[in-house]
């Protein structure tokens, strides 16, 4: 008997549409069910994805829901976006309460229907969204895991294609940190076709691609005045394939430390190995004095956060 999969979006506004649209168009999965709270929005984004199918000649079927979790039953894995989204002049972690509200909720109520799925989080403060999906769930580290470092890598990535007038293919990188401002791009760990990206480019113009890179989230909200959505959904998208075809891929992600890095107890991005059972394993790069201090520093202020969650308790 072939086995189907199937993937549930929870969160259906832009990030979540987008990341339906990548997985459907990819043929991922044999189903992507979209699910939000606003009456018929998830299944009006649904069948219009679905009516592009004929289109875009793929045969993954897209369902929406409003607020029926049933219909998301047997998911393999599961996408949580919901949240407010980020406003010009508003930081994360004025976002904290109100959405780590929605997201264990939303976690309690996915659970009793896929109890088996692997739980990819992209609501902001993504770090400490991650964390509080992990409280909720009680489930091993590797099957909650949050998408940051994909879509800052990809930023650091194009805007390194750009500068080098090269296809970004070609280009390999490591982040590592928090997802926002205290991120930390690893230019010794970042390559084109294999060449340090150090010998293509002088350090004063990396150093600004490096600067950029950790106010790209905020550069988008200030053209936008909203947050962005087109690659954080393929970034969560490309996750959630390496998932269900267990293609071992080693992306950076926020996943649960247990002594890694120095660190215990928290969710931060680093280096992965995403497959079927989630993360796989954790990658330890032998960091610098300097990346290994910068590392810190940004665990530093996502545990403050995270602190400040659980004094909440939410």
């Amino acid at each position: 008997m072939i086995q189907r999969t199937k993937v549930t979006v929870v969160g259906a506004g832009n990030v979540g549409a987008t990341c339906a649209d990548v997985l459907a168009t990819r043929e991922v999965c044999n189903e992507v069910v979209l699910l939000d709270i606003k009456e018929g929005f998830a299944e009006g984004k649904a069948l219009d994805i679905w009516e592009t199918s004929p289109v875009n000649s793929y045969d993954t079927r897209t369902v929406g829901s409003t607020n029926d979790y049933s219909k998301t039953a047997g998911s393999d894995v599961v996408v949580i976006t919901s949240g407010l989204p980020r406003k010009p002049g508003m930081s994360r972690d004025d976002l904290i309460a109100t959405n780590a509200g929605i997201v264990k909720s939303v976690t309690e109520q996915i659970l009793p229907h896929s109890p088996e799925a692997i739980i990819v989080i992209v609501s902001n403060p993504l770090d400490v969204m991650t964390y509080q999906a992990w409280k909720t769930a009680g489930l091993p580290d590797h099957r909650v895991v949050g998408m940051a470092g994909v879509l800052d890598t990809a930023r650091y990535r194009a805007f390194l294609a750009e500068a080098l007038n090269v296809s970004p293919k070609d280009i390999q990188a490591v982040l590592m940190g928090g997802h926002g401002d205290t991120m930390v791009p690893l230019p010794r760990y970042t390559t084109v076709s294999g060449i340090p990206v150090t010998e293509m480019i002088d350090a004063d113009a990396l150093e600004a691609i490096v600067q950029r890179t950790k106010k790209g989230g905020g550069e988008i909200v200030q053209l936008l005045g909203t947050s962005a959505w087109y690659a954080p959904g393929a970034a969560a998208a490309q996750m959630v394939e390496a998932i269900v075809k267990d293609q071992k891929r080693i992306f950076p992600c926020c996943a649960r430390l247990t002594g890694q890095y120095g660190l215990s107890d928290m969710y931060l991005g680093v280096p992965v190995k995403l497959g079927a059972k989630g993360v796989e394993e954790i990658i330890e790069l032998e960091l610098n004095g300097d990346e290994m201090a910068l590392l810190h520093e940004s665990a530093k202020a996502v545990k403050e956060v995270a602190d400040l969650l659980d004094g909440m308790g939410v």
